[in-house]
């Protein structure tokens, strides 16, 4: 396993001097159902204002449910769930006090219809669609910008899928490099035009096909999918 801290500290390190501000690289396991109060408090203490609340950790794996072990999947719900709830509670609190403030949740394409083999993983990414599209409303009146992103796949590590797989996904527009994608999701949340943010032709022209895929296509597909997952 890769230190993760220790890339938490160069990545605070390499802005800090490219960009020439001040940064703190704060580790921290978001998985823990105490992990969003820990972090408020730590701004608290440490006098932060929160005016952009990003809340883009996330958990993948593709395996039945009764395949996998109860604290993989307690982790997924608390990552994809408690903690994105409970964050953008905490630090809304403020904002909506300032009478500004931007929030984006990071959820999928996927949460637009269940699928075999990441029941889990849609059904979590289908709350942080919908609580975030209905918390824009909630937090509109306050001055807060709160948007939810929806891509099709990140050319991360995240699915374990191959590099010529990965390369072909960009290339057709289906997959979005992690700095592409991060670039347009914040200039259109500053923008404040948007609630769902869905990146790429390709994906917004399949987005109601996803809707209605037949039962037989989507275990066509899981078996192709499962032998990357292993």
């Amino acid at each position: 396993m890769s230190n993760q801290q220790q890339q938490v500290e160069d990545a605070a390190d390499q802005i800090s001097k490219e960009f020439g501000i001040k940064t703190i690289g704060l580790y921290k396991d978001l998985a823990k159902e105490s992990s969003a109060d820990e972090l408020f408090s730590y701004c608290n203490e440490n006098n932060l204002k929160i005016e952009i609340l990003i809340n883009n950790a996330g958990i993948f794996f593709f395996r039945d449910i009764a395949d996998k072990p109860m604290p993989l999947i307690e982790t997924m719900m608390n990552l994809h769930v408690i903690t994105v709830t409970k964050l953008c509670k905490l630090f809304a609190e403020s904002m909506k006090e300032n009478k500004s403030g931007y929030i984006l949740n990071m959820s999928s394409i996927s949460a637009h219809t269940p699928y075999p083999g990441i029941s889990l993983y849609t059904a979590t990414k289908s709350y942080i669609r919908t609580f975030t599209k209905a918390y824009h409303y909630e937090l509109k009146e306050f001055g807060v910008k709160v948007m939810v992103v929806c891509p099709g796949a990140v050319a991360t590590d995240l699915y374990n899928l191959p590099k010529n797989l990965q390369q072909l996904g960009i290339k057709i527009g289906i997959i979005y490099r992690p700095e592409k994608l991060t670039h347009r999701a914040i200039n259109k949340l500053l923008r404040g035009r948007k609630i769902e943010y869905v990146p790429g032709i390709i994906n917004l022209l399949f987005k109601p096909i996803f809707a209605i895929l037949p039962g037989c296509f989507k275990m066509w597909c899981r078996k192709k999918i499962s032998k990357y997952q292993k």
